[in-house]
């Protein structure tokens, strides 16, 4: 680029010299005229900057997304099809040593790392040398079979001390980014050691594997990055998914969750960064159901992406190009789902985080696949467990239940179809049961004359009974309604302000004596919640029967030596899904059924105890969440032989027939993983 350099002085002009007196007069004005004129200009000059009016920020952003777009002016139509020469081999555990078993974290018994290994910690590129585990459960047997002697320290530790060891370095990092990078680094290390801190500890740490610490680490996932744990699709490789498939090591995964990042959370499109919900889900899995950690595959199918952030990092870990369009990524899942068909004919699928129209179709679309979405079923399902047991603590009838839906998306949607269906089985019929229902989204109430077009999902909840008013703010919807429940689900922090919560009292108040209002904010993560704990309770004077979808800490109020202590609950999908996905993969269902899903629900409704009871809770306490997940996951394998679609032997449902509930349940627990040495 060119470099200009103005002056302020003024200009010198040489005029030639003449002798002649009569040229006296003509020379001095002249030079006088030149001198004024030349001042004039000199100011317009020194005053004019060509490049004023150029936004060089701006030029400099085109250049850098320029040499960021290595796509440009390829095809887009045309994909190649990967050729491998041969296949990985791997080396088998009986015949590892040494480091081969240090480095491979399914075998590993606590992973030490040399001086001289560096460790990133955190989000600001600090580093940390040392150890992360003490590698110390090997017995004397095993060091010297295995070629680890000196390999590792000289002192024999049992996996309790590593837990405490991991505990210890986990609460001396500042941020709950630090620490998901310190778990996720252990995970990579020592399977067993991470999970087994995850089983012991899982109030303290699902929060920091899942969310709400998992929607920060999405949005900064091409920073953090360190390690592949996923398989990473991308479109311009849709030739060649089967094989892609075939290169993840652990053979036969018996479940993945796949997302296109088309929508995390309540975070957006993130892309391929989107894979840290994947990840997530699935360390949820094994820790809360005991499905095994090879058993699990976390996928992210790379579409492109709308994110202009994602596009202009240099760091972006995904395609940078636009996401491609509907029809285009329709095909793409027709050729996953058809691969996954052909690779791995067992595995369940589970659709994580795709749009809301996608995921409704891709739902419609292979129903009769072994799939299911959990922002649709599994929420829906978990929301519905705690609408039962809300119901019978809120001293309303049921015939007197209305609820009003904030957020009338893929979860909106799929939350009010499941509580629907639990109105449907007490008897009534399908209108009168939808007739409860009133979903209000950024237009305010959905009703059929509202002159917009309606999504497809959104039309079986349009009210047609409003006598042409509309109803544009949540407030107004309210004083219409006059519910019993509301439950949000708009990605929108503060959206229950104090005037809505306490709207919602005086409409359950002025319907009864001793009736509670049903609250149940479950936007994720903290930053969307629509209202807190604290506020709830404080705009209903403690009559709140609450459930989120972040966790919340209990509450405690004063009134003169008076002190009550008020306990939120979770509506996390950690309670269904892992559970209904253990019961499909056990009962070897060759589809997920609409009655597994309902069944999920029921039966964690049904798993509280005394003491859960007596707090008022409507979810199990989150110590209980395996003992939940045996429960669920036993219900759906029953709900499966009855809707036909257990590929069991027959001879197998006759003893558990025979036996009942006991020897099912003792059966299931075999089945799962424990970490233990």
């Amino acid at each position: 680029m060119a470099s200009y350099n103005y002056s302020n002085s003024s200009s010198e002009i040489s005029t030639p010299r003449s002798t002649s007196p009569s040229s006296t007069f003509s020379r001095s004005s002249t030079a006088t005229s030149i001198s004024k004129r030349m001042s004039i200009s000199g100011r317009r000059i020194s005053g004019f900057n060509p490049m004023a009016a150029v936004d060089i920020d701006a030029i400099e952003a085109q250049m850098k997304m320029a040499a960021l777009d290595t796509l440009k002016g390829y095809s887009a139509e045309h994909y190649g099809t990967i050729k491998q020469y041969r296949e990985t081999d791997y080396i088998a555990e009986r015949n590892a040593g040494g480091y081969q078993v240090l480095r491979e974290p399914a075998w590993n018994k606590g992973t030490y790392l040399p001086n001289h290994a560096r460790v990133f910690i955190n989000a600001t590129n600090q580093f940390t040398d040392g150890k992360l585990c003490a590698g110390t459960s090997f017995s004397p047997d095993e060091r010297v079979s295995k070629n680890l002697s000196g390999l590792i320290p000289h002192v024999l530790e049992s996996m309790e001390t590593q837990c405490m060891r991991a505990m210890r370095m986990i609460n001396s990092r500042s941020t709950n980014i630090d620490k998901y990078l310190y778990l996720s680094t252990l995970k990579q290390n020592n399977t067993d050691l991470f999970y087994r801190l995850l089983i012991d500890n899982v109030g303290t740490l699902m929060p920091l594997v899942y969310t709400p610490t998992i929607g920060d680490v999405c949005l900064q996932y091409s920073t953090l990055y360190t390690h592949p744990e996923a398989l990473y699709i991308s479109i311009k490789q849709r030739k060649s998914i089967a094989t892609i498939l075939r290169n993840w090591p652990y053979a036969d995964p018996s479940i993945c969750v796949v997302t296109d990042g088309s929508r995390i959370l309540g975070l957006g499109d993130l892309g391929v960064n989107g894979v840290g919900i994947s990840i997530g889900k699935l360390a949820l899995y094994t820790g809360a159901a005991g499905i095994h950690p090879q058993k699990t595959l976390p996928i992210v199918l790379d579409c492109g992406t709308a994110n202009e952030g994602n596009l202009r990092d240099p760091l972006y870990l995904g395609l940078r190009q636009k996401r491609v369009s509907p029809q285009v990524a329709l095909e793409f899942m027709d050729e996953f789902m058809a691969a996954v068909k052909e690779v791995y004919p067992n595995m369940l699928v589970q659709f994580e985080d795709f749009e809301t129209e996608k995921a409704f179709q891709y739902l419609e679309r292979y129903k009769m696949e072994k799939c299911f979405n959990d922002d649709i079923q599994g929420t829906g399902a978990v929301v519905l467990a705690g609408y039962m047991g809300a119901v019978s603590l809120s001293g309303v009838p049921i015939e007197d239940q209305k609820l009003v839906f904030m957020g009338a998306g893929s979860a909106g949607v799929g939350v009010a179809k499941q509580v629907m269906e639990f109105y449907t089985r007490r008897g009534l019929s399908e209108q009168a049961a939808r007739d409860k229902f009133y979903l209000v989204d950024t237009r305010g109430l959905v009703t059929k004359d509202r002159g917009d077009k309606l999504a497809e999902h959104k039309k079986i909840f349009a009210r047609s009974d409003n006598n042409g008013h509309q109803f544009t703010t949540l407030e107004e919807v309210i004083e219409y309604v006059k519910p019993t429940a509301l439950i949000g689900l708009t990605a929108t922090f503060g959206v229950f302000t104090e005037s809505v919560v306490r709207a919602l009292k005086a409409s359950v108040d002025a319907s009864g004596l001793g009736r509670r209002p049903i609250l149940f904010p479950l936007s994720n993560p903290l930053t969307k919640a629509e209202c807190t704990f604290e506020q709830a309770i404080t705009w209903t004077e403690g009559t709140v029967i609450f459930a989120s979808g972040s966790p919340f800490a209990p509450y405690t109020t004063k009134t003169g030596d008076h002190v009550t202590t008020y306990y939120p609950n979770q509506g996390n999908n950690v309670y269904v899904f892992p559970g209904l996905g253990l019961g499909a993969i056990l009962a070897k269902a060759s589809r997920v059924t609409d009655d597994m899903v309902y069944t999920a629900a029921a039966a964690l409704s049904g798993c509280l105890n005394s003491e859960e009871i007596r707090m008022g809770l409507i979810y199990p306490k989150i110590e209980r969440v395996r003992d939940a997940s045996v429960v669920v996951a036993r219900e759906v394998m029953k709900c499966a032989r009855r809707d036909g679609v257990s590929l069991l032997p027959e001879e197998t449902w006759v003893e558990w027939e025979e036996w009942g509930d006991v020897a099912l349940t003792a059966w299931v627990k075999k089945q799962v993983y424990d970490p233990k040495w």
